[in-house]
């Protein structure tokens, strides 16, 4: 389907909310308070699946979010996830390979969160750390040593627990996605682009992949580091200095790739997240394609539309039907949103 329609008209939101029903993540924002309009309380999304399953969610600007399946109200909003899957592609990933590093980790968690929802739970439960141990530190500014370094003992086998954990997830799908994604940049660059992508954890990894081996080391590494975090009060050990590196021919694609190549880089990611729900479920995902193809150039359109084919179900968000080559148009439903709609 094409939604078609003036900018600020809410295309955007349509596609927003197919993806919180489908991973309760919005790339736009992680705050509850941005996705609810601005005089409003609360948001609440609903859809029907092809198997007449009844997804909700309530997004309330105090007190947090309620999920529902069937009408049936959650314990655990994770278990909304599974139904509906999907792919987002939007303007704001054009800026993966150049952007801040935070913005290559959230890509990944995506990943990860659609394929184990529980990954939510690890990601919710290090920010809380992250924060009580800032918190700590301030805290304990007047009172004794000891007292300090007993509360941050305790912290960091927490700490080091959920961090193995998050590195884990976060390397394995990395090592799944390369060989697919490589595949892709061959095909979108005609063969004359190699691409690597290399898992830069924020903490030092020894040895093999083991949750003894690597939590333990983890713990050493918070214990050694906490001179400089008293100072600063940042905490340098862990999942969130986390980052990729992305190579095309062995150069880094951040620092020596065109404009072009890094996009056909996020084409390759993409088209590879893409491909591999689909070969894990069995079935394709929604590919939720928000106003980008107006950031790509005539021949990466076609390669990205001809790619999807009519393999894979789309809800493409756009200003004008120009972009699109008489056959998609012919072949898609099309939505028109205006002010009066």
């Amino acid at each position: 389907m094409i939604v078609i329609g003036p900018n600020g008209i809410g295309k955007s939101n349509l596609l927003e909310s197919v993806e919180l029903l489908s991973s309760l993540r919005s790339h736009r924002s992680n705050r509850n308070q941005d996705l609810i309009f601005w005089d409003q309380d609360k948001a609440y999304l609903t859809a029907i699946t092809e198997d007449e399953q009844k997804l909700s969610l309530e997004i309330n600007r105090k007190g947090g979010r309620k999920a529902y399946k069937n009408e049936k109200l959650l314990t655990r909003q994770i278990d909304l996830i599974g139904p509906i899957r999907s792919v987002v592609f939007s303007a704001l990933d054009l800026d993966l390979i150049r952007g801040e590093p935070s913005l290559r980790r959230n890509w990944l968690d995506r990943i990860v969160q659609q394929l184990e929802p529980i990954y939510s739970d690890l990601i919710g439960r290090f920010t809380r750390l992250i924060k009580q141990r800032s918190q700590l530190w301030r805290q304990f500014n007047i009172e004794s040593v000891k007292d300090r370094n007993i509360l941050l003992d305790s912290f960091d086998v927490q700490m080091a627990l959920v961090s193995t954990r998050i590195h884990r997830r976060r390397r394995r799908i990395l090592n799944r996605l390369l060989p697919i994604a490589l595949r892709w940049q061959q095909y979108l660059s005609n063969d004359k682009e190699q691409l690597n992508i290399f898992y830069l954890p924020g903490s030092k990894l020894e040895g093999e992949e083991s949750e003894i081996i690597w939590k333990a080391s983890i713990e050493r590494q918070l214990l050694e580091m906490r001179p400089d975090e008293e100072n600063t009060g940042n905490c340098r050990i862990g999942p969130h200095r986390d980052d990729v590196q992305f190579l095309i021919n062995g150069v880094d694609a951040r620092r020596f790739a065109s404009a072009g190549q890094q996009r056909t880089i996020v084409l390759a990611l993409k088209l590879a997240e893409l491909e591999l729900i689909t070969t894990l479920y069995g079935e394709s995902p929604i590919l939720l394609l928000d106003d980008v193809l107006a950031e790509l150039d005539p021949q990466r359109q076609l390669l990205l539309l001809d790619a999807v084919g009519e393999k894979h179900q789309c809800l493409i968000s756009a200003t004008h039907l120009e972009s699109f080559e008489g056959e998609w148009v012919r072949h898609s439903q099309l939505m028109q949103l205006n002010h009066n709609s």
